[in-house]
């Protein structure tokens, strides 16, 4: 399959997105406001991409089946060592900064349930790691429903649990929904069957008809709506700070088609190859911000929150800090296959 550049071209910024969403406090400057609200099209273009590139490969492979198999257990191979790595690094600042080490480790191991480890990927401080979990699930269902050529019809079932996870997110001010909604069922699912369902050739010859130019107007249109409904839901009817919104639906749709039929776009460039390490980058950055700001905090300089420039120059040390290690992982991972296999 032919590498398509400008979806990597576009998870450099969806990857910045996430990182600046981590890193800015939600407090009530505007600028910061404004570009929390304008990235929330991240973690859904990193579902669409997943569920598309997992749909070419299902398409054009004999066994099906086995694909499926070696893609599961790589991402949950992904999740398991890197659950554990953060629940290592938690014990490691615990017992330096707790009074009574022993008890306090008592009660971060016995607060972990079931499904935090399973289904929601929460518990640690490696929050972030609630997307794989929320993608294994996703791609077994999709999966499922592949089986038995039923993707249409999955499509319909998961924007309905969508559009109903938001009362759990940013509609909350209308009806508060009983439930987490940041999971698989109600994010991961619908966005991995849109890209499941853009990678079928006769949708992708059908959005050849839109010119680039109405999709770049299309895209700046939703992003302009994604951040006046973040501006309604929290600041006008004092709702909970947004997540995801109907104008992401969209957005994530239109920018998603401009990426499949502009696929030269950003090629040879660094960012698209930094884009190409997004999951990387996305799973390692937490434990870089945690860092960044223990030291902030010893030196006394948690002031610097309060400036965007620096809150800024802060996302692009994190995010190169991110880059650097987890390529020097996979460089030592290579090494280290490469030394066992001719032992």
């Amino acid at each position: 399959m032919e590498r398509n550049n400008a979806i990597d071209f576009i998870k450099f910024f969806a990857i910045f997105s996430v990182v600046v969403i981590h890193v800015f406090p939600r407090d009530s400057q505007i600028g910061l406001f404004i570009l929390d609200n304008f990235s929330r099209f991240a973690v859904p273009f990193f579902f669409t991409a997943s569920g598309y590139l997992f749909g070419k490969k299902i398409m054009h492979t004999r066994d099906s089946i086995d694909y499926f198999k070696r893609y599961i257990i790589k991402i949950l191979k992904l999740y398991v060592c890197w659950l554990f790595f953060y629940m290592m690094y938690d014990v490691l600042i615990l017992y330096k900064v707790a009074t009574d080490a022993p008890k306090e480790f008592e009660q971060y191991i016995n607060h972990f349930t079931f499904l935090d480890l399973i289904y929601y990927g929460t518990g640690t401080s490696g929050y972030q790691l609630w997307f794989l979990t929320a993608l294994i699930w996703s791609i077994i269902i999709l999966f499922s429903f592949f089986k038995f050529k039923k993707v249409r019809l999955l499509l319909i079932i998961s924007l309905i649990l969508n559009l109903l996870g938001l009362f759990g997110q940013s509609y909350s001010v209308f009806y508060d929904f009983p439930i987490s909604t940041r999971d698989a069922l109600f994010i991961g699912l619908f966005y991995t069957t849109l890209g499941f369902f853009f990678a079928n050739d006769n949708f992708f010859k059908k959005s050849r008809a839109i010119t680039a130019k109405t999709y770049l107007l299309l895209i700046f249109i939703f992003f302009t709506v994604q951040v006046l409904e973040g501006y309604l839901s929290e600041k006008v009817l004092s709702g909970s700070h947004g997540e995801y919104f109907i104008s992401t639906i969209f957005l994530t749709t239109f920018l998603f088609l401009f990426a499949l039929n502009n696929t030269t776009l950003g090629q040879d460039l660094f960012i698209t190859k930094v884009g190409g390490r997004a999951l990387g980058i996305y799973i390692v950055h937490v434990v870089f911000i945690s860092i960044f700001d223990l030291i902030l905090s010893a030196l006394k300089m948690d002031h610097i929150s309060d400036n965007l420039f620096l809150k800024l120059f802060e996302t692009l040390i994190i995010i190169s800090m991110s880059y650097i290690s987890y390529d020097l992982l996979q460089y030592f991972k290579r090494r280290l296959s490469g030394l066992i296999k001719t032992s």
